[in-house]
C-alpha cells in the first residue's frame, strides 16, 4: 500500500480556476483541465455509462480506479462535487472527509461511502489505510488538503496530468506551507495528444 495524490494541473500549474463555489466547482476557465477525462472509456464506465475512448489516457485512469481502496479529500471538494456525484458516485471505495462539521456517514449506491473526519489528517489516514487493505489511500483534493499531506511528508507517490493548456489565474497546487522543499524521483512518463502524464516518487 503507498498514498498517492493523482490531479490534472494545466501548464502554468493550476487545478482549478478562478472563483470556484458550490455551483462552479472547477472554477472559471478551469475546463481544459477536465476536457480530456470526459470521453475515456475508464471513466465513463465509473458514471455508468457506455462508449468510450480505450486509449493509454484511458488505461491510466482505469489503473487509479483498479489500484485505489480508500480516498480522503477536504469538504471544500465533497461540498463543491456532491450534486455532481449524485447517488452513485464514482469512487467506489470508502471516502474520508476532513471536515470541521461532524456528520453521520453516508452510504451511496457502488459502494461509495463518505465518512466525515473531525481530528485532523493523520486520523483521517489510519482511517483511509484500515479500509483500503492492500489497496492504494489516494488523497484527492482539493489543493489545501493535499498541501496538508504534503507538509507532514504523509504521501509517498504523485501524478500530474498536465494538460497543454494555460489557465493564467485560478487555484494553484504548489504554492503556500506545504508546498515544498521537497525532492522526488522520476517514476514515469507518459505522453499522449490529451496530456502528459507524470508520476513521482517522494525520496524519503
Amino acid at each position: 500500500m503507498i498514498v498517492t495524490a493523482d490531479l490534472a494541473i494545466s501548464l502554468d500549474g493550476y487545478i482549478a480556476g478562478t472563483d470556484v463555489t458550490l455551483d462552479n466547482p472547477g472554477g472559471n476557465g478551469a475546463e481544459p483541465l477536465f476536457e480530456w477525462i470526459h470521453n475515456l472509456a475508464s471513466w465513463r464506465e465509473r458514471q455508468g455509462m457506455a462508449g468510450g475512448e480505450e486509449n493509454r489516457d484511458s488505461e491510466l485512469m482505469r489503473e487509479w480506479f483498479d489500484a485505489t481502496g480508500a480516498v480522503v479529500m477536504g469538504r471544500m471538494m465533497y461540498d463543491t462535487g456532491e450534486e455532481f456525484w449524485g447517488d452513485n458516485p464514482p469512487f467506489r471505495t470508502p471516502v474520508f472527509v476532513l471536515t470541521h462539521r461532524p456528520r453521520p456517514t453516508l452510504v451511496k449506491e457502488g459502494g461509495t461511502t463518505f465518512t466525515f473526519v473531525t481530528d485532523g489528517v493523520h486520523n483521517a489516514l489510519d482511517q483511509a489505510k484500515a479500509a483500503a487493505g492492500d489497496r492504494n489511500v489516494d488523497i484527492a483534493g482539493g489543493a489545501s488538503t493535499v498541501r496538508q499531506f504534503l507538509r507532514e511528508g504523509l504521501i509517498d507517490e504523485l501524478q500530474l496530468h498536465v494538460v497543454p493548456a494555460l489557465l493564467g489565474d485560478g487555484l494553484r497546487l504548489f504554492e503556500g506551507p506545504g508546498a515544498g522543499p521537497r525532492r522526488l524521483e522520476p517514476v514515469r512518463v507518459v505522453d499522449t495528444p490529451l496530456a502528459t502524464h507524470l508520476k513521482y516518487r517522494f525520496v524519503k
